[in-house]
């Protein structure tokens, strides 16, 4: 339970295959107060140059003013919550190239649980840096994820430690409360752009938007220069890319992170086919505009009536 609600449960050891579904209005409420315990809710501006260049009204939602400067520190304080009311967790791995490293070893210093993050040769040296900030040990091993995952897996089996993956029923339950503080201040957007990784992020959207009962759009944006979400998998994935691009997600199949990869398709494909354009990845250069560590959103409403940074309607003459 967190703040006194029933929430998924985190496994013994982390698991690959899982029934997903996303959280409830009441899971978010209590996964809120987990966050809120450590960090407090991040702001949500309109920045006029944006919203003049686009001829739109748009908000950006700064989870870069998170403690680790990323929203998924939000998940690995809802998991680690849960993990550390089991005793007999010694430790925790992960693998990552840096945002869910860092969420994972800075959640695990609030509990006092010792944790392992492995990452590929070559990573970022700030992250790096960051994540033995936070008390990780970290292991730079392995040509890519995919590799430093496996890696990660073997060091759970031989140590007896928790695999913390990619992704999780609670690591979205975590990240979805940016999205729920979002669209309770600003109900009104007409659509939601969410960068995508793993997924979490766009899964955390779509559940606060229809936890909340509103009618915006999510849409998954990739980088053009790194579209591996969007035209990933290999031959004998191919009929599945088509639908994760559809649903949000792609990239490397296979391996110790298959599992969550799928996890990760069902839970954004069940909300997103309930709109026709309820998550779709798109490529889009949002680097370019130095906004790839925030959350962007448009609201077209009349120019003389605009939401404050609060959510308070004012009226501009």
């Amino acid at each position: 339970m967190l703040g006194g609600r029933h929430v998924a449960s985190v496994p013994t050891q982390a698991r690959h295959t899982m029934t997903v579904s996303t959280p409830s209005l009441a899971e978010l409420h209590a996964a809120s107060g987990v966050v809120y315990a450590t960090m407090p809710p991040t702001p949500q501006f309109q920045w006029p140059v944006l919203t003049e260049e686009l001829d739109v009204d748009v908000w950006v939602k700064h989870e870069n003013h998170a403690p680790t400067g990323a929203f998924k520190v939000r998940g690995g304080l809802v998991y680690m919550s849960a993990l550390s009311r089991d005793r007999s967790v010694l430790g925790v791995v992960a693998a990552t190239r840096g945002n869910h490293g860092q969420s994972v070893a800075f959640a695990a210093r609030e509990h006092r649980i010792p944790v392992t993050i492995v990452v590929p040769r070559g990573n970022s040296v700030e992250k790096n840096v960051a994540m033995r900030a936070f008390g990780a040990e970290v292991i730079e091993e392995g040509e890519d994820f995919q590799e430093s995952s496996e890696i990660a897996a073997a060091l759970a089996e031989r140590n007896g430690l928790h695999r913390i993956p990619s992704f999780h029923p609670l690591l979205v339950q975590g990240v979805a409360t940016y999205a729920h503080e979002l669209l309770s201040v600003v109900p009104l957007l007409d659509t939601v752009y969410v960068p995508i990784g793993m997924g979490s992020g766009a899964c955390g959207a779509i559940a606060a938007r229809d936890a909340l009962g509103l009618r915006t759009e999510i849409v998954g944006v990739v980088s053009a220069s790194a579209p591996a979400r969007g035209r990933g998998g290999d031959a004998a994935h191919v009929q599945r890319d088509a639908q994760c691009r559809r649903g949000g997600w792609s990239g490397r199949v296979g391996g110790t992170d298959a599992g969550t990869r799928d996890d990760a398709w069902e839970a954004c494909r069940s909300r997103a086919e309930r709109r026709e354009r309820g998550c779709e990845s798109v490529r889009a250069g949002v680097g370019q505009r130095g906004l790839t560590a925030v959350v962007c959103m448009v609201r077209r409403v009349p120019l003389r009536t605009r939401p404050s940074a609060t959510g308070v309607t004012e009226n501009r003459k």
